[in-house]
């Protein structure tokens, strides 16, 4: 079995980009790696599920929020080393475009906080760095509220 620290191989993550009247949703991570950041949320995919099927349990499990999950828009490698320069984290991280459904944004699982957020509050904010890469993609290439 795979460990989330130290891992003896990378960890598959998924997450969702969901927008809802301007506004994008966001968690504060509870947990390492990026505990106190704001970010996409997301998650480990478990085995057998899809990365929509995982992104929208993800986010139904740290937000509260059902989604539908759609295409994959923009992934990454995400590593974390400790001291002595081994790996302490490392991450292949698919984030999807999805549309919300339902349901009122709330922290939960892995996020102390869950919140819809907009281009002002964000700059405002001690948010990810992926996160920052992620959202300047979309708006560049998909998105113009974002």
């Amino acid at each position: 079995m795979s460990r989330r620290e130290y891992p003896d191989r990378p960890i598959c993550g998924v997450g969702a980009v969901v927008i809802k009247e301007g506004r994008v949703l966001l968690v504060k991570r509870g947990i390492d790696p990026n505990k106190g950041l704001w970010a996409i949320p997301g998650g480990s995919l478990k085995l057998g599920e899809t990365l929509q099927e995982g992104a929208e349990r993800e986010i139904l499990e740290e937000t509260g929020v059902t989604i539908k999950a759609g295409a994959p828009v923009y992934s990454f490698d995400f590593f974390e080393k400790d001291s002595e320069g081994r790996i302490r984290f490392h991450y292949v991280i698919v984030d999807m475009i999805a549309d919300y459904v339902c349901g009122e944004a709330k922290g939960a699982d892995d996020a102390l906080e869950a919140r819809w957020v907009s281009p002002a509050e964000l700059r405002h904010m001690h948010v990810s760095r992926n996160t920052l890469r992620i959202l300047d993609f979309l708006k560049s290439h998909f998105l113009e509220e974002v």
